[in-house]
């Protein structure tokens, strides 16, 4: 049973990968707007904020990098929006295929597409001077935290693409997880924010995170932060599939 539900997300994937492939135009959309705002906190806005001892392309690096991934998954729920309202998945439902094999093959789409995002928003970075003391094992550390990050936020966009009900809708989720390292410590330091501002950026799921990759990329201890980090994209992982589990099964049964 378990190398059907294999082979037929195998098949599915690769069907939606070739669908990717013939519109490179979502992957090279998904870099443009983080490297966007690389160019303009580093070269406009970076001046006036400090950082101390730490370039700033350095520091706001990782914050850039989750609004790689956020900005992403926006076309996941796009593309399960259009294969909903094609009718593709009454065509899918009628033939011996794993019903979850369905779902899986846009959720390792996204983790393929996010993923050559991310090598491209990296390599801008490095053009514009960033610099890591991280060792080989830190790099797969981050990589393993963004893998988990996009695998939780893009079942919360098949939660999105399942209950839409136009195309807009779809994607238009996205946006306050766009804007969420906004209010964080992905760009300014918490100590300068307001109150009620700083408590909000320091117990959210993204400040935890950039401070992870932060401290891996400078080679620093990461403490408890990562810990915490782990603990949201686990749990938010864990919710996001069941609940659209839930709503797979009730718009289908």
């Amino acid at each position: 049973m378990s190398t059907h539900v294999i082979g037929d997300t195998a098949a599915l994937t690769g069907r939606m990968l070739r669908h990717v492939t013939r519109s490179l135009d979502t992957i090279i959309t998904t870099a443009i707007m983080p490297v966007g705002i690389m160019l303009l906190f580093v070269y406009v806005l970076g001046g006036a904020i400090d950082t101390g001892d730490v370039a700033y392309i350095d520091y706001m690096l990782p914050g850039v990098l989750l609004i790689t991934i956020a900005s992403g998954i926006s076309y996941t729920s796009y593309r399960l929006y259009l294969d909903l309202s094609s009718g593709i998945f009454e065509r899918f439902r009628s033939l011996p295929i794993a019903r979850s094999g369905v779902l899986w093959s846009h959720v390792l789409t996204s983790l393929v597409a996010n993923v050559i995002s991310l090598v491209v928003v990296v390599a801008v970075a490095l053009l514009m001077g960033f610099r890591s003391g991280a060792s080989v094992f830190g790099w797969l550390a981050v990589l393993g935290i963004l893998v988990l990050f996009t695998l939780a936020l893009t079942w919360v966009a098949v939660i999105a693409g399942l209950s839409a009900g136009s195309v807009e809708g779809a994607s238009a989720f996205s946006y306050p997880l766009i804007f969420l390292p906004f209010v964080s410590s992905a760009f300014v330091p918490t100590e300068t924010m307001p109150g009620p501002v700083r408590w909000f950026a320091e117990n959210q799921p993204v400040t935890s995170i950039v401070n992870s990759i932060r401290a891996i990329f400078l080679g620093e201890p990461v403490g408890t932060d990562l810990w915490i980090a782990l603990a949201w994209c686990l749990g938010i992982l864990v919710a996001a599939v069941v609940a659209a589990g839930v709503v797979y099964r009730r718009k289908f049964r």
